[in-house]
């Protein structure tokens, strides 16, 4: 089973707790030999999923929505994001150099793509920028993808 994941990044700390209890509960519904994990490895829930998912003893592929992505990634989560990259069975490429909204998006579609079901840390409202939470989903859904959202009854974010 091919699970991707898409999620809102810079979660309050009580948040991030009950979303990263929400995803490990989600992974451990698969069997770990079948499980195939599609993540960015962003910080908040794509790197949470990832390691949730090697935790359970799947394996994770990776996907690069650009060269310059991990750049753009806070450098607090470079040690994160490198240890993940180097555990991933594979990596997939957009082709694209400079990161910025339009990668962030065809590397969510190239997730969603390679996935059996998109996994969602989603607060239900409209993306605040092109290639946000929303638009994976209406993606995903328009392919035909079932999406599963997890998001914590009562959470909010800033």
């Amino acid at each position: 089973m091919r699970i991707g994941i898409t999620g809102h990044r810079g979660l309050s700390p009580e948040v991030e707790q009950q979303v990263r209890r929400s995803l490990a509960e989600a992974v451990k519904a698969y069997e770990p030999a079948e499980l195939v994990g599609l993540s960015c490895i962003a910080d908040g829930p794509d790197s949470w999923f990832a390691q949730a998912v090697l935790d359970h003893g799947g394996r994770i592929e990776v996907v690069m929505p650009a060269e310059q992505y991990r750049a753009d990634l806070p450098d607090w989560h470079h040690p994160t994001y490198d240890n993940l990259l180097h555990r991933a069975t594979k990596v997939h490429r957009t082709g694209l150099d400079d990161s910025g909204s339009d990668a962030h998006m065809a590397g969510s579609e190239l997730l969603v793509d390679q996935a059996d079901e998109l996994l969602a840390v989603w607060d239900g409202q409209p993306s605040r920028g092109y290639g946000g939470t929303a638009d994976v989903v209406a993606y995903a859904e328009g392919k035909g993808v079932p999406v599963r959202v997890l998001w914590p009854v009562g959470a909010t974010r800033d």
